[in-house]
């Protein structure tokens, strides 16, 4: 627990998800402000230069990779911990090379949330699969790299992946299969 109220800005379109974090985060001692969408979240980082915030990586409108930059960009100093119930290796590999701290899948709970701004090393003891992942979880994968090579573009995407764009947005609207 911080001996002082450290500030923590949480950027989610998830309403719900955003007051139960808040909610949790202020037990602890933080001062936290919310935004649910990227041009609050500017404003705010902008006007309170908050040290640490978590980063929904699908955001309704927009993406959170491309937020990530600016907001490093107004607050250098700030640790970002991106969460998403989208992952995939493609989308945590870039938002660590765009300067996140940390990468979580969502469901998060907030001691979750605080290990990850904090941690400062890898763990060699993390569990490595026994069994390779499913089809579903290659193709997700597969999608979700193309899809970020596109930019977010879902037309450009279909494309590049030779399939009807509103097959490309039903798949895309599924939850991310289990390995």
């Amino acid at each position: 627990m911080p001996e002082t109220a450290q500030r923590l800005l949480i950027i989610d379109d998830d309403e719900m998800f955003c007051h139960v974090l808040h909610r949790a985060l202020s037990r602890r001692g933080y001062e936290v402000l919310l935004a649910h969408d990227g041009s609050q979240a500017l404003a705010l980082a902008r006007q309170y230069q908050p040290p640490l915030a978590t980063l929904d990586l699908k955001l309704e409108h927009e993406s959170g990779l491309k937020l990530l930059p600016e907001l490093l960009e107004l607050v250098p100093e700030c640790r970002i911990v991106v969460l998403t119930g989208y992952s995939s290796i493609a989308t945590a590999v870039e938002a660590i090379k765009l300067g996140a701290v940390n990468y979580l899948c969502k469901p998060a709970d907030a001691d979750e949330v605080l290990t990850a701004f904090f941690r400062q090393e890898g763990d060699p003891e993390t569990e490595v699969a026994d069994n390779p992942p499913s089809i579903n979880r290659i193709t997700w994968e597969h999608i979700q790299k193309v899809l970020q090579e596109h930019d977010g573009n879902i037309s450009a995407t279909a494309r590049a992946l030779g399939m009807h764009r509103r097959t490309l947005q039903r798949k895309l609207q599924k939850r991310p299969v289990r390995r």
